[in-house]
């Protein structure tokens, strides 16, 4: 059993959400504490955080209900639809010096999507590998505008569906 327990993500915990993104992240893919905070606001919001005895932020989830084959494109907000069918991951980061205690399977696991058929995100730097051990495979996207979402992720982002 991990020690780590996930609870909703906060507003009072951005800051350190954005401590994790620059501690894991390039400047390309930080996204900022007003974007994080519109999305705390949206009814779709599924996103989940750990942090240690202290409230420090160990790893973040930033996941939302969405429909499959739709890509939230980086800085974007989290879109309410209305026959949500997917639970979006757009965004799963772990401090550096907590890799490989098991905080990515536990907030995988406190994911609140019931009644959601589909798991989908966007693996970027490398990530693929990591996504297909937890049963993520790629998945091509017809619509352009999806396409071009993807795109903003860099050359080597790949769209990934767990049914």
């Amino acid at each position: 059993m991990s020690a780590w327990a996930a609870r909703a993500l906060a507003l009072a915990d951005l800051p350190g959400l954005l401590a994790v993104q620059h501690a894991c992240y390039g400047a390309q893919y930080v996204e900022g504490h007003a974007v994080f905070a519109r999305r705390l606001q949206s009814p779709a919001n599924l996103s989940q955080v750990i942090t240690d005895a202290g409230g420090r932020v160990l790893a973040y989830l930033a996941a939302y209900r969405s429909l499959q084959g739709k890509v939230t494109p980086l800085h974007g907000d989290f879109d309410t639809v209305a026959t949500p069918d997917t639970a979006y991951l757009h965004d799963m980061a772990v401090l550096p010096e907590c890799a490989g205690q098991g905080l990515g399977p536990a907030l995988l696991a406190a994911l609140p999507a019931q009644g959601l058929r589909y798991g989908a995100l966007v693996a970027v730097q490398g990530a693929q590998r990591y996504w297909a051990r937890h049963g993520y495979q790629p998945r091509a996207l017809a619509c352009p505008t999806q396409r071009l979402h993807l795109a903003g992720y860099g050359p080597q982002a790949v769209y990934m569906v767990r049914e």
